[in-house]
């Protein structure tokens, strides 16, 4: 198995390739050997100018042209939304053959994506499609909180209605694995209520009765440590102060808001259950600083390190 990271840039006119080059300047000589760019050279070398940096990108970038490149600064167009699709397209492709052991995600614009004809919710939808894969959650990882959704880029009212008891038990499950995975023995899962309260027995809505406690016994039968449902208005705050290695969130604010509370420059966005692995940046593409050369790459530090960690695992 590979020990290759491989990074794709993202979408060519937002921060994606300065995040980019200012990690792998950053990198030991050893990691660098260790590190691919899928993007385009040309805006790569614009990033380097804008920075500021003599990073010597030969034999690590895997070239994909773009019409046009280096594309403006800052501007949504098809044509980036193309590009970052294609960049990750090819990184997917050499993961599923072993030339790399786990890919770290730019930040895309949907936006431009969808505008270029690629109709996915974001990161996670398309890397399920390209993969074949039936599911993918996404897992949010700090230091001290960790969360995993039952749903994400959809609705409220189709997240309640996704929030079912088999859905709900198949995140706990997905979410128990990833953490043995990464070195916790015996996790410890918490399962946030859908409703204020957790439904107060009925009095809110009865869906944490119906729906999502009986998806905690099926799991604590299968001799997973699960507790819940637990109200969310403290269950975040109890993980946070190490109660939990895990909270399930049952939709994706309820999941986002405090992990970004806490966590904003360093929470690493991961896709659990995927045949591949994936790490992202949890930030977007930051038209508005694009080029400018300012933009902070201690978030895809964290991601490039959490990649590390996996590679690290699977080849033990």
């Amino acid at each position: 198995m590979s020990d290759i990271i491989g990074i794709t840039m993202g979408d060519p006119a937002g921060v994606g390739p300065e995040i980019s080059i200012k990690a792998l300047a950053g990198m030991s000589p050893e990691d660098r050997d260790r590190t691919l760019i899928y993007g385009n050279r040309a805006t790569l070398e614009a990033a380097k100018a804008a920075i500021g940096c003599d990073v010597d990108l030969t034999g690590r970038v895997v070239d994909l042209a773009v019409k046009g490149a280096p594309l403006p600064w800052g501007k949504l167009s098809p044509a980036a939304g193309d590009a970052a699709f294609r960049f990750i397209e090819k990184a997917v492709r050499d993961a599923e053959a072993g030339r790399i052991g786990c890919i770290v995600t730019a930040p895309i614009n949907k936006e431009a994506l969808n505008a270029a004809g690629h109709h996915y919710d974001g990161h996670t939808g398309m890397l399920r499609s390209l993969t074949g894969s039936q599911a993918a959650y996404m897992l949010l990882a700090s230091e001290r909180l960790k969360v995993i959704h039952v749903s994400t880029h959809v609705s409220l009212k189709d997240a309640i209605a996704r929030a079912t008891t088999e859905r709900v038990l198949a995140t706990i499950r997905a979410g128990n694995a990833h953490l043995k995975r990464i070195g916790i023995e015996s996790p410890r899962i918490a399962v946030a209520g859908i409703n204020p309260h957790c439904g107060e027995n009925g009095l809110f809505g009865t869906e944490d009765d119906d729906q999502i406690g009986p998806a905690v016994a099926a799991a604590r039968a299968e001799g997973i440590d699960a507790s819940g449902p637990i109200s969310a208005d403290t269950v975040f705050h109890r993980a946070y102060n190490g109660a939990f290695d895990l909270v399930v969130a049952q939709y994706h604010d309820q999941g986002h808001i405090p992990i970004k509370l806490v966590a904003f420059d360093d929470a690493v966005n991961v896709s659990v259950e995927l045949p591949i692995d994936r790490t992202s940046v949890d930030h977007g593409t930051a038209f508005d600083i694009a080029g400018k050369g300012v933009a902070n790459h201690g978030n895809m530090n964290a991601a490039i390190a959490y990649a590390r960690k996996l590679v690290a695992g699977k080849r033990g």
